[in-house]
């Protein structure tokens, strides 16, 4: 199959080897804009292409770039992890659809952090391998995996599974592809959505609030990524942000 290709981060690199692995070919890259890419180099030379063949994700809504992908006349299209939204006339380039790779278990926590919410509303967590649509997450299910959420995980640890989950699950429907022996199954009703400013709503800790407990353990090991800024509360005009360690009392760790 010819497969344009739209990813970020490590995931996206996997996925790219995963498909030149599996005896495919791919035409073309669609990357986030520079300062939002991540593993940009080792996803291209992972897909064995060069920065002739790869396009900004930020101007697909571009008709020459719509074009450009149409003139590619690749089979189908794969997005990894990838963070812009494909409109229909993108989707429509590729007469096998686009299978896009949600490290979330549908219908629950379409969109953004979805490691956050599995956390912070204690719904369940996976991956799922599913069809893009018009809507946001809402296509047809390939397939999908849960993934446990354990009461030491933290927005990272959780954050890691599910980028361990999403390569072999893409892996196992790949090969179901190639051989057109997938079903596809449309989604239940109901589940979770959130975008990408949702998580400002919980992040500053109201010193003068009442939380329970178990919501404020939630949003703090939720928001709990090092190298990124999480909850925080303000002290003296400053905000003072949060890391949560957590581990089970027979871990081996000394008192």
């Amino acid at each position: 199959m010819k497969v344009v290709l739209f990813a970020n981060n490590h995931v996206g690199a996997n996925i790219a080897q995963a498909i030149v692995d599996a005896g495919d070919e791919i035409i073309g890259l669609v990357l986030h804009s520079e300062d939002r890419r991540r593993c940009g180099g080792e996803i291209i030379a992972n897909a064995k292409l060069d920065l002739s063949q790869v396009i900004d994700g930020t101007t697909l809504r571009d008709p020459a770039v719509v074009a450009r992908v149409a003139d590619m006349r690749a089979d189908i299209g794969v997005s990894a992890f990838f963070g812009y939204i494909l409109r229909k006339n993108i989707i429509d380039a590729f007469p096998m659809g686009v299978i896009n790779v949600h490290p979330a278990l549908l219908p629950y926590n379409r969109g953004s952090y979805p490691n956050v919410w599995s956390i912070v509303d204690e719904t369940p967590a996976g991956v799922t391998v599913h069809y893009i649509d018009e809507g946001v997450d809402t296509g047809d299910i390939i397939l999908q995996r849960e993934v446990q959420v354990t009461a030491t995980d933290t927005g990272e640890t959780l954050y890691r599974k599910l980028e361990e989950v999403s390569v072999s699950l893409f892996k196992e429907s790949w090969t179901n592809l190639q051989h057109q022996d997938h079903q596809r199954r449309p989604q239940q009703s109901g589940g979770t959505s959130h975008k990408l400013r949702d998580v400002a709503a919980i992040d500053e800790i109201d010193l003068t609030r009442s939380y329970t407990g178990r919501e404020l353990i939630n949003i703090l090991r939720a928001r709990t990524f090092p190298g990124y800024r999480g909850a925080y509360f303000i002290k003296d005009g400053r905000r003072v942000y949060l890391e949560l360690s957590l581990r089970y009392e027979d871990d081996g760790a000394t008192q």
